[in-house]
């Protein structure tokens, strides 16, 4: 396969990547919607966890902005790497707190792996090789 930006791309490969890759950024809007819109119960949520209430806006702009590069195909692995940076960052506050990390890091493998599949100069990029 080629790994020209052109070249024919795997139907069903294709529309797999898009479709792991759309579902993870529904829960990445829906939270950065959340942190924009500032719902009290959510602000409690924020407050026992320990950051600082003046951070949530902006943490929210900065992860609708990551996941809607993510999302267009030019800036796609731009988007990635901040999520990826993003997702960290959530991890890191859950395991402060002694609390399971486990859908954090999913988001984050499936936001990679959709990419993969959708992406064949991604592919190129990191073959996955059969072992001999």
């Amino acid at each position: 396969m080629s790994t020209e930006p052109h070249a024919a791309k795997r139907p069903a490969t294709y529309w797999l990547g898009w479709v792991l890759g759309v579902l993870p950024c529904l829960l990445l809007v829906m939270s950065g919607v959340m942190k924009i819109r500032q719902p009290a119960e959510m602000m409690e949520q924020i407050a026992k966890m320990g950051l600082p209430v003046n951070t949530i806006l902006p943490i929210g702009v900065v992860e609708l902005a990551s996941t809607v590069l993510y999302l267009i195909p030019q800036t796609a692995v731009l988007g990635a790497i901040l999520l990826t940076g993003y997702m960290g960052g959530a991890i890191v506050t859950h395991v402060r707190l002694g609390e399971p990390f486990y859908i954090q890091t999913l988001i984050g493998v499936v936001l990679w792996l959709g990419l993969y599949l959708r992406e064949p100069r991604l592919r190129a990029l990191l073959p996955l090789r059969k072992v001999n």
